[in-house]
């Protein structure tokens, strides 16, 4: 192919969205096509609010999300605004999780997979045995079967772990858990794992807010590099791909963009997290183990 209609070809791509992929699925591409296993959307950083018309815009964009026929949704964390700050009262955090439960009942009849966030837990209760304190609580009312777990679909395994502790880490107990998840699983099985934040990723250098066991991470996945072919990821509201050993890490923009608003000085447009668009994530799974992922920028 010429260089001139390479550069028609990506430009075409490019209005319809913003496709990230790894080289395993570009050489899919150019060669044999696998048989599509699966197609899913990735929102996260939703950032839920009562204000800014948060509630109607996400509304809007999850019946957008449910025309593209996907599978089912993950759902990468901070799905609420913030109950992380010493100042939120139980009032407040109780009528942003009210408002998520309302805004997700439009999903019904597709399975929401989710992770906790960092602004997801109240950590300002008034005790540790309150029900509404930290992780327990938003385990319950995201529905999910614990802070992290695994299930299967379509013949490719997903994890959901969760970084929500000390320096951006998973605690040891944790860690033991997905080498045995990894260890139990058959050859070349793939695998999704899903964080709220970057486990390796290119927006970390000058935004931060990566997992800090990265390096014990990526030796892990090394040792089953016929297996871990996904890390999805948020947090950052910022968009990027990195490829290291056969693993692609996908870190998807923000749902609410700038929280809902309209940007600073930093933003390149109206709802921008510096040069991101508010917007979700369609990710194609294939049998092979190869994947893509297109973001797709959604206008308040």
């Amino acid at each position: 192919m010429k260089r001139r209609d390479v550069l028609k070809k990506a430009g075409i791509l490019a209005a319809a969205g913003l496709i990230t992929q790894g080289s395993k699925a570009v050489a899919r591409e150019e060669n044999v096509k696998s048989k599509l296993a699966l197609k899913i959307a990735h929102i996260t950083d939703v950032h839920i609010r009562p204000d800014l018309d948060a509630p109607e815009k996400f509304k809007k964009c999850l019946e957008v999300i449910k025309s593209e026929k996907v599978d089912f949704f993950l759902n990468g964390g901070d799905s609420i605004f913030d109950a992380s700050y010493d100042t939120v009262k139980r009032e407040r955090v109780t009528e942003l999780w009210n408002l998520w439960d309302d805004c997700i009942k439009g999903l019904k009849g597709y399975e929401v997979y989710s992770c906790i966030g960092n602004h997801d837990p109240w950590w300002v209760a008034p005790d540790k045995s309150d029900e509404m304190y930290g992780k327990d609580y938003v385990v319950k009312r995201l529905g999910i079967p614990n802070r992290y777990y695994s299930f299967n679909r379509s013949g490719w395994h997903f994890i959901i772990l969760d970084g929500n502790n000390p320096s951006i880490t998973l605690d040891d107990k944790q860690f033991e858990w997905l080498k045995k998840e990894l260890e139990t699983l058959p050859a070349n099985q793939p695998v999704l794992m899903m964080s709220h934040y970057p486990i390796l990723g290119v927006t970390p250098f000058w935004e931060g807010g990566m997992h800090s066991d990265y390096k014990k991470l990526k030796a892990l996945f090394y040792q089953h590099r016929d297996k871990v072919k996904v890390c999805l990821s948020g947090h950052n509201h910022l968009l990027d791909t990195a490829s290291y050993n056969g693993t692609e890490y996908f870190c998807n923009g923000a749902m609410s963009g700038y929280w809902w608003g309209k940007g600073d000085e930093k933003s390149a447009g109206d709802g921008y997290y510096e040069e991101t668009p508010p917007g979700y994530a369609i990710l194609e799974l294939y049998q092979d183990g190869s994947v893509k992922n297109v973001y797709k920028p959604h206008a308040f």
